[in-house]
């Protein structure tokens, strides 16, 4: 995973550059309105500061469908440049007007960062350390605010600093940005193959995953191309084929039964649906753990995502326990010596050389993956084109035809499995339909029990030496076999090509999809949340409180003048929070997002309850600063563990491919305009309610925030996005059924 992880870090640097601007702009700004003369100007002053967070609000309205348009390293590329032109501008700055300039294209490159950099990490990295990675945009951030303020305070010691070179300093990391998102940044895997580019989202995993063997994820990327659809839980029970246990009374029928081909020849599974036991109503009204009673109010979407995470296996892994050896079971008839390109422009080749042969299999059959480690060398004939293109289902199948280890192809990372099931019935004008469903699988409790199950499984023994497992399984309809295929009468599981399945570009009526709704309202909702949370009030009080605290004299008394120690307080407390964010980096994909927002929201909460006491009751000089400064100190810190940076994990991660930079562009407006609301609003809330009510009110919202979290919030640690969007669509789909 180091491609990724190298990757990951070198986008954050966007982060990094965002940090260090505040930060700067923060310790320049005192001496800039001694150069303009704007200590009667508080407007002008405020201006200044304030059209950076303009410049990223304005971007930000057609930041997220032009990447869904063009892609997510263009826009990092620009990103890059803005920063760097405005660094330079800012270097040079003769008026308060060129400032203003630079200011505001510097907020057009923010406004990129912080928008893109998350949903380019997500869709890069692996599902297992995708938290982790997504994380670093905080720490960059951070890190980036503690260079910049040591480099301040350093030019603060100075007789004469310079503000122009502490802001135009900004243009040789943003520089060596520009060259990393050049020549380093490949595109996002996923946008690519929305685009149809299937070449080269195949080469760019490679380099992320450093396997040459993607075949597994390349199919999952596909079928990520979905949006809406009816999709459904069902259970299936598996073990061998040849088990005399198959024949076990009251499960299912033969006729019901599902054969699942493995990698070696004579290897399958049979798969057992349990009867009666798939409605997503039981699911849900049986709730996530058959122990624990059903929460009022809590969103079953909640509920369901809980289930997968409950008394699973270990899943940190691609290969599943579900199937050690269960590889790429779904391949084309006969080996294709030809390599055209199986990419857009690989349309020309529609139709040639297909041929059905799976007339005689109308019995259901349950195939994985798509691409296989024999057919992704075949460019030209991976995938057919629309029309009279047919993929047939080959049993029996090797994958290891030159011997070596059987890598899991069909693994799609967090335990999950990607397959198909392919099944004909005759309609009521007497013929033949066919039916192309695609099933992402995970194993429920372990081999041989029946614990951490979705739903329950009456009437079926299951034997004692664990050769059998549960299974739940996402059912919907497959990207790649619309209903509108069927009016074309195909013989056997014929697919469109994925450039024709992307759309040209992002929809806004998608975002009306259910399952793109409730995720909406779960992304603006805790981005709302998180600015009315304090932060803004907090930081902005901060010296105050530090300065009643006595530090600011204590500083003084080493010889340092009143700028230089109020940065070197904003410098100690950003060194406090880069501890913190890489606890949260570490418990991010392992305790998981919405156990890390319950866990701190609290203690949130609680440090706000304390500063509204302290300075209601009268605890005397040394106690009011003690309870003060260490109030402030564990706000941030548990703040940047949680409330800071998982808000943008989850937006990044909630919502479908196909209009991902569309809904992140929502959320991030959300969060834009909730900063101006409270930034500017601070100032009168504190002339008429004063300090306590100020905090008391950001107390509220902190409760409301846990309620929200509790009641909202589900937990995606470990799952691939395009499973989380298949949730969505679950949950989506129980709503409108009550």
């Amino acid at each position: 995973m180091r491609g990724a992880v190298l990757v990951a870090i070198a986008a954050s640097i966007g982060n990094l550059l965002q940090g260090w601007d505040n930060a700067t702009i923060a310790g320049a700004v005192l001496y800039i309105k001694r150069e303009f003369k704007l200590e009667t100007e508080p407007t002008m002053e405020g201006l200044i500061v304030a059209m950076s967070l303009i410049g990223a609000t304005i971007i930000t309205t057609f930041s997220g469908p032009v990447a869904d348009w063009v892609g997510r390293r263009p826009m990092l590329i620009i990103s890059s440049i803005l920063y760097f032109i405005s660094s330079v501008l800012m270097l040079w700055s003769p008026s308060v007007y060129s400032l203003l300039l630079a200011r505001l294209i510097d907020g057009f490159g923010i406004g990129l960062s912080v928008t893109l950099v998350p949903v380019y990490i997500s869709e890069t990295a692996p599902p297992e350390i995708r938290g982790l990675l997504n994380t670093l945009p905080q720490f960059s951030g951070s890190g980036g605010m503690f260079l910049s303020y040591c480099m301040v305070f350093v030019m603060s010691l100075m007789a004469n600093p310079n503000w122009r070179v502490m802001l135009g300093v900004l243009f040789i990391p943003s520089f060596l940005y520009f060259l990393l998102t050049i020549f380093f940044l490949p595109e996002s895997p996923r946008w690519l193959v929305s685009k149809g580019k299937m070449v080269e989202a195949k080469r760019v995993l490679q380099r992320l995953r450093g396997r040459e063997d993607v075949s597994g994820e390349m199919a999952l990327l596909v079928e990520g191309l979905g949006v809406g659809g009816e999709t459904s839980i069902e259970e299936y029970i598996i073990g061998p084929a040849n088990d005399g246990a198959d024949d076990d009374q009251g499960a299912t029928t033969d006729k019901e039964r599902i054969t699942l081909y493995g990698p070696e020849e004579g290897l399958s599974w049979i798969a057992r649906p349990t009867k009666g036991q798939s409605s997503l109503a039981l699911v849900s009204r049986r709730g996530s753990m058959m122990n624990q009673p059903s929460v009022p109010l809590m969103d079953p979407l909640v509920t369901l995502f809980g289930s997968v995470h409950e008394k699973l296996p270990e899943m940190g892994s691609m290969r599943s326990a579900l199937f050690p050896n269960f590889g790429s079971m779904f391949s084309v008839a006969e080996n294709h010596h030809k390599t055209e390109q199986w990419d857009e422009e690989s349309l020309q080749h529609e139709g040639e050389g297909y041929a059905s042969d799976a007339g005689g299999d109308s019995d259901d059959n349950l195939n994985s993956p798509l691409l296989s480690r024999q057919a992704t060398s075949m460019e030209g004939k991976d995938i057919a084109p629309a029309q009279s293109s047919v993929l047939s289902m080959r049993r029996n199948s090797s994958l290891l035809q030159n011997g070596g280890e059987a890598v899991s192809s069909m693994g799609i990372g967090g335990g999950w499995q990607l397959a198909w099931k392919w099944s004909e019935r005759e309609g009521a004008d007497g013929k033949k339909e066919g039916e192309f469903k695609r099933i992402y699988l995970h194993q429920e409790g372990v081999p041989g029990s029946r614990k951490g199950s979705l739903v329950s499984l009456p009437r079926v023994d299951m034997p004692a030496d664990g050769e059998f497992v549960q299974a739940a399984a996402l059912v919907s309809q497959s990207a790649l076999f619309p209903k509108g295929l069927m009016d074309q009468h195909p013989v056997g599981p014929a697919m469109v090509h994925p450039s024709e399945t992307a759309v040209k570009g992002p929809s806004w009526a998608d975002l009306f999809e259910p399952g793109v709704r409730r995720a909406l309202l779960v992304g603006v909702g805790i981005q709302i949340l998180q600015q009315f949370s304090g932060i803004n009030g907090v930081l902005y009080y901060t010296p105050q409180i530090l300065e009643q605290a006595g530090v600011a004299v204590l500083l003084s008394n080493l010889g340092l003048n009143s700028t230089s120690a109020s940065i070197l307080i904003s410098t100690l407390i950003t060194l406090l929070m880069l501890p913190s964010i890489g606890v949260a980096m570490r418990l991010m994909d392992v305790a998981g997002r919405r156990f890390l927002l319950l866990s701190t929201i609290p203690v949130l909460l609680a440090s706000l309850i304390v500063l509204v006491l302290s300075n209601l009751v009268d605890l005397g000089t040394v106690a009011h600063a003690v309870l003060s400064t260490a109030s402030v100190v564990v706000y941030f810190c548990c703040f940047v563990m949680g409330f800071g940076p998982i808000p943008n994990i989850l937006c990044a991660e909630i919502f479908p491919t196909r209009v991902r930079g569309l809904c992140i562009a929502v959320c991030a407006l959300t969060f834009w305009f909730g900063d101006i609301i409270v930034t500017y609003t601070l100032p009168v809330m504190l002339g008429s309610i004063g300090l306590a009510g100020v905090f008391g009110i950001y107390a509220a919202v902190c409760t409301l925030a846990f309620i929200f979290v509790f009641l909202k919030v589900p937990e995606t640690k470990g799952m691939p996005l395009e499973v989380i969007s298949e949730f969505f669509a679950v949950g989506a789909k129980q709503e409108a059924t009550e």
